[in-house]
């Protein structure tokens, strides 16, 4: 499977490059990060702060598509868009998180606290990464 798939299906489509998108999407995901990063991950929290990590992610990686004149529709598509620029490693961390805000948010998985801060910071570097090379 590719990002072009997502566009076969309808699942993502071309669009213009949406500017003020970018920015909003910007400004609201380092908003959220200073706002998550003064929490503290307990048993209570773990599983409500690692969803919202991974949403500042999803919201990182949507800038970049939408900068490029991408508008997504399917979270998984992000994962085949991130690929598509080359970032193999970050696309397989991304989808991994997908993978575990859905059984979270779906599916009613619990999540430890110390796997919540592992990834939270883990995602934390990924969209320092992801800014500084795309936005």
């Amino acid at each position: 499977m590719n990002f072009q798939d997502f566009l076969n299906s309808g699942q993502a489509r071309k669009a213009s490059p949406d500017i003020a998108l970018v920015k909003s999407l910007i400004i609201t995901a380092e908003v959220d990060m200073q706002f998550l990063s003064g929490l503290e991950i307990t048993d209570y929290s773990a599983r409500k702060i690692m969803s919202n990590y991974y949403d500042v992610l999803r919201s990182i990686v949507e800038a970049m598509s939408s900068k490029e004149g991408y508008k997504v529709y399917s979270h998984e598509a992000f994962t085949y868009f991130l690929k598509e620029k080359g970032e193999e490693a970050l696309a397989e961390k991304f989808d991994r998180f997908r993978r575990i805000r859905n059984g979270i948010n779906y599916y009613g998985k619990d999540i430890s606290v110390e796997e919540a801060k592992e990834n939270s910071a883990e995602i934390e570097r990924m969209i320092r990464l992801l800014k500084k090379k795309y936005l």
